[in-house]
């Protein structure tokens, strides 16, 4: 697994020592993980795979020649070669033969062995994730996120949706919800929140999921294992509740529910695999909406300070919100309609 991680929240709790998320396992493997900038992340990402396919290929001619050698035997290079790495048994059983590939090479001077042992871990297949935040996904990196989705390069993209700027002090994005105050939106964003799963939906590449580790735990894990399958580009948009968001974070799982159950953060996956099998590509995971926006909004001070310093227009724009999510609802189920003809 190699790891994009653009600046932000993300890349401060994850690389920040000594404390990291990642780990390695007893043979000393693990997540190889860099940041570079905030802007330049996807394309950062992106780099990270072109890399390991040329490399791969790289691996792959030289050992083709290997074989012609007779440094190594033809089988060995034909497993090699051909192998299928599509769960973790058959990428651990490559390794072997990675091993057993490095094994025949050792001591061998020879130009053609010289050239390969270096790129021979690249015969084992690479995941490679770009993760960031919405100030990233959704505005200043959106140009890039936007030419790498489009590139239908093998990459997997998780935002962390927190809909402001969490680590910069609390900015407005353009994943800010309506009437939500945040700073440079101090009388509540005027604004709708930009749907970017449903754009990039209708790129019929991408696959698309948005998902709420607090509503659906198992659709998360079912996404992450879909995006990490699909042989092209993926988005996974999660959900993500935050200080600034002036709730008590201990109930911030429960207030992800209520996101979801008001209809603001509605949970679907979006699968270009299943229309190629002739089915719809779009899953819809979350039910109608049972409750109203006010009722998961004013839960939160980024809601509530409005109510308090002028009611009369957090009332006309949480109505507007309400609005908002009926028509996105709406538009997601249109859209599921239409893609089943």
């Amino acid at each position: 697994m190699m790891v994009a991680n653009a600046t932000g929240c993300s890349s401060i709790y994850g690389g920040n020592l000594p404390t990291t998320p990642y780990s390695q396992r007893a043979d000393g493997r693990g997540p190889s993980w860099s940041n570079s900038l905030f802007e330049d992340n996807a394309e950062y990402g992106l780099g990270m795979r072109q890399s390991a396919n040329k490399l791969g290929m790289q691996a792959a001619e030289l050992l083709t020649l290997a074989a012609e050698e007779g440094l190594v035997s033809q089988e060995l290079a034909d497993s090699l070669l051909d192998a299928n790495q599509k769960n973790q048994d058959e990428i651990e059983a490559q390794r072997a033969r990675v091993e057993e590939l490095k094994a025949a090479l050792a001591g061998n001077n020879s130009v053609t062995a010289s050239r390969l042992l270096p790129v021979a871990d690249y015969l084992v297949k690479k995941s490679v994730w770009i993760f960031g935040g919405d100030g990233w996904a959704y505005d200043i990196g959106y140009g890039g996120l936007d030419h790498v989705l489009a590139s239908g390069e093998n990459v997997n993209v998780m935002v962390l949706d927190t809909e402001v700027y969490s680590n910069t002090g609390g900015q407005m994005s353009k994943s800010t919800p309506r009437a939500a105050v945040a700073q440079f939106a101090a009388g509540g964003k005027k604004m709708p929140k930009k749907d970017m799963g449903m754009i990039f939906s209708t790129y019929g590449n991408v696959y698309v999921a948005k998902v709420s580790l607090g509503a659906n735990p198992q659709q998360l894990v079912k996404a992450i294992n879909e995006a990490e399958a699909y042989d092209g580009p993926s988005l996974i948009i999660a959900y993500s509740h935050c200080i600034n968001h002036g709730l008590n974070l201990a109930k911030g799982l429960d207030q992800q529910k209520l996101a979801v159950a008001c209809g603001h953060w509605p949970l679907y996956r979006y699968n270009p695999v299943l229309e190629d099998e002739g089915k719809n590509p779009l899953t819809i995971d979350s039910k109608e909406p049972t409750i109203k926006f006010a009722d998961y909004a004013l839960n939160e001070n980024r809601y509530r300070m409005l109510k308090m310093a002028n009611p009369e227009h957090c009332d006309a724009l949480m109505e507007a919100s309400q609005k908002d999510v009926d028509k996105s609802w709406k538009f997601l189920q249109s859209r599921f309609k239409a893609l089943e003809d």
